[in-house]
């Protein structure tokens, strides 16, 4: 038996086609079919029906037989008669197609420009000369093999192994008679020579399992009902419209206590995000990670399936119900999406080929020690590729509105949580990962100009400049930056007695310093309320629930009415007493309680009178929207600004009182004379709250105050927030 026939039976074939389907042999030709449990195989002409009995050469099953040239090669199929002779079968024959990824691809792809790879690498059902199957294509440029193993061929990569498509690195097959349900993965031969098992990094879906195969799946079977939306999407300004993010891990949102405490499938919550986001008047729902994850107590931001919706809560298409039915309730989706890092997890992209394929090969770049994770190589294009890809993918199959983008300071600083002898610098020197920025800056300009009215936010901890900045003007071109530094600063001001709240009242003040340097998205997210740091409602200093409320409607009042877009993570709105946990439900038994349904009502009305007012939301990321009252009363630890509109008279005075006690008749200043209307008051009885205030409003007085013509003394309830509006613009 020749070199390439042992090669083929011992399962270290590089190019299976010079084997198997027709090739020249002599004067004639000589045609193979490699198949497991078969007891005899011919070939079937299939323009005539004549056959040709093929002769076994291994017990294994493979067949061969000879022709003459004047009679082949010609168009056939195999007839098998599997073990036991109980079956008949006509089958195509996998190595008779020609590759289903072009030239031009191929040369693009080593480029990162193959736009559209998603929709070729993987599996995908497609149909090659008129015959049904599936096309499977992986990238593995230094395995010695790689074959296709599944339910459908025993798991036995001895038996459709790929073909290599040139230098590309790419290896491709198509799989004839071969339709979604079955389950599969790539079987290599890594550049050591060792055998190993992977899911499909490019697969739709995946089964849930721990080291989980990937499943054959029918993309275009689900039928949308958004195109009100998508439609209305191209001509959002996210700049200029009021954006109210609701940050929610769906394991734990809502569970079935009479089903074992289980999550909920993405068909079931549906609806009930749906209604629930609508009743608070959050216009997008932001997940954290739902791309397919191993462990789950990384949340998803450890992933292992870039292209997968998690099975989880589901299949591809209920996740896509669930898309569908936020938009049409109005409410956008966001994803949070993890291109920083990787799990080590062998079945999946770690060492893929045997090589550092995905990741640096230098672990003082390619790994980050503090996550036991390794680091994309976005130097390397195919896998910027990837990424772009996986976006891309999102975008166009699951309809998802915008990515917040995790950990983003971790991929532009080759720094990032290392010592200074655990990073190795830039070629000029510096800290910065130049391929990364590329990378980034290429991620936002190709999504916004594929989709357009995408968002995408950065969560980026640095003073890194420039994150919102256009690319053309030397940004990353992020639409919006987590306003990390207002966080942790707001954070820390109502985690203090308020009698010493006084001493730091610059860090309420001092964000105004940064406010308009990029475009800034305030967020209250679920990295706030972990690891110790406990609930929002538990970082409030009191022992009194009454009181503990009351200071976190007055936070939420001053979040809500400062400029830039707003995100909470899920609990807040009510005051979850307990720190956040991944694998139980949110509290929602503390709706029965008065405080905890008073401060649901009130983030309901803050979102109500942000989108009320379509110049809030204007002018969010405008100078001319703010203006300071008096930002200086630190003994009284009261705060006062008005948020401005576009015409002279549109206006809202904004007086938060952080400290413990009422304040009787405290001067403030007003642009105007009038009677100015209480629009909110926190401490109504609506709300939770002791039911005092200004009895719905007050006249100004003709008198100075604050550098303003007018004055107005208002009631002031401790841990409050007011928000007043003159009569004749409401």
């Amino acid at each position: 038996m020749d070199e390439e026939l042992v090669a083929l039976l011992s399962a270290r074939c590089r190019r299976p086609r010079a084997v198997l389907g027709w090739n020249r042999s002599g004067d004639g030709y000589v045609l193979r079919s490699y198949v497991a449990n078969c007891e005899s195989c011919c070939a079937v002409n299939v323009s005539d029906g004549s056959t040709v009995q093929m002769e076994r050469l291994s017990d294994c099953g493979l067949f061969q037989c000879a022709v003459p040239s004047e009679i082949g090669p010609f168009a056939h199929k195999f007839r098998l008669v599997r073990t036991g002779g109980s079956v008949c079968e006509d089958v195509d024959d996998p190595y008779a197609f020609p590759p289903f990824i072009g030239e031009f691809d191929m040369h693009v792809f080593p480029e990162g420009k193959w736009l559209g790879a998603h929709d070729f690498l993987g599996a995908h059902l497609r149909t090659v000369n008129g015959v049904a199957g599936v096309g499977f294509a992986v990238w593995a440029p230094a395995a010695m093999r790689v074959s296709v193993v599944g339910d459908f061929n025993g798991w036995d990569g001895r038996y459709l192994p790929m073909s290599p498509l040139g230098g590309s690195g790419l290896w491709e097959l198509f799989v004839p008679n071969l339709s979604a349900g079955y389950l599969y993965k790539f079987e290599l031969v890594d550049c050591g020579g060792n055998l190993q098992l992977r899911s499909d990094p490019w697969a739709v879906a995946y089964e849930r399992a721990a080291e989980a195969a990937s499943i054959i799946w029918c993309e275009d079977a689900y039928g949308w009902h958004d195109g009100g939306w998508m439609g209305q999407r191209v001509d959002q300004k996210p700049f200029r419209r009021a954006i109210s993010i609701y940050e929610v891990h769906l394991d734990s949102w809502r569970r079935v206590p009479e089903e074992g405490g289980r999550p909920l499938t993405y068909r079931e919550a549906a609806p009930l995000l749906a209604n629930y986001c609508c009743d608070m008047g959050f216009t997008h729902v932001e997940f954290l990670p739902l791309a397919e994850f191993p462990f789950d107590g990384s949340w998803g931001y450890q992933c292992t399936g870039y292209f997968a919706p998690t099975a989880r809560y589901g299949s591809p298409d209920d996740f896509k119900f669930l898309v569908d039915t936020l938009h049409q309730a109005s409410i956008g989706v966001i994803l949070d999406w993890v291109p920083s890092h990787f799990p080590k997890d062998r079945f999946a992209l770690a060492r893929f080929d045997g090589s550092c394929l995905y990741e640096y090969g230098d672990s003082r770049i390619g790994e980050h020690g503090q996550w036991g994770t390794l680091v994309f190589n976005y130097g390397r294009h195919e896998v910027a590729n990837f990424l772009l890809c996986s976006a891309i993918a999102w975008c166009s199959r699951y309809h998802v509105d915008g990515f917040r983008v995790d950990a983003v300071a971790a991929m532009i600083y080759r720094s990032y949580g290392r010592e200074s002898e655990e990073w190795i610098p830039n070629a000029y020197g510096g800290a910065e990962n130049l391929e990364a920025m590329e990378f980034l800056k290429n991620f936002n300009g190709i999504l916004h100009e594929k989709f357009p009215g995408i968002l995408t936010v950065a969560e980026e901890s640095t003073v890194f400049d420039g994150v919102t900045r256009p690319v053309e003007f030397g940004g990353l071109g992020f639409d919006f930056k987590w306003c990390m530094g207002w966080m942790h600063d707001t954070l820390d001001y109502f985690s203090k007695d308020p009698l010493f709240r006084g001493q730091s009242h610059h860090s309420l003040t001092f964000a105004m310093l940064y406010q308009y340097t990029e475009h800034f998205v305030l967020a209250l997210s679920h990295d706030e309320v972990v690891h110790g740091k406990g609930s929002l409602l538990a970082r409030m200093p009191s022992a009194r629930m009454d009181w503990k409320c009351a200071m976190l409607r007055s936070l939420f009042g001053y979040m809500w009415l400062w400029p830039g877009k707003k995100s909470l993570f899920m609990g807040g709105e009510f005051g979850q007493h307990d720190e956040w946990c991944h694998f139980r439900s949110l509290d929602w038994h503390l709706l029965s309680h008065m405080n905890h349904s008073g401060l649901r009502r009130w983030v309901r009305d803050l979102n109500g009178l942000y989108r009320s007012l379509p110049w809030l939301g204007f002018y969010d990321d405008e100078r001319q929207g703010f203006q300071w009252i008096n930002p200086d009363d630190c003994a009284s630890s009261v705060l006062t600004f008005l948020r401005r509109g576009d015409s002279g008279g549109d206006a809202l005075l904004v007086v938060c009182n952080f400290s413990g006690v009422a304040l009787r008749s405290h001067a403030v200043g007003v642009p105007e004379p009038g009677f100015w209307a209480e629009a909110l008051n926190s401490d109504s009885l609506h709300y939770g709250g002791g039911g005092t205030g200004n009895c719905g409003g007050k006249n100004s007085e003709d008198v100075p105050c604050d550098g303003m013509g007018q004055r107005l003394s208002l009631f002031l309830p401790p841990h409050s927030c007011l928000v007043l509006r003159r009569m004749d613009q409401m």
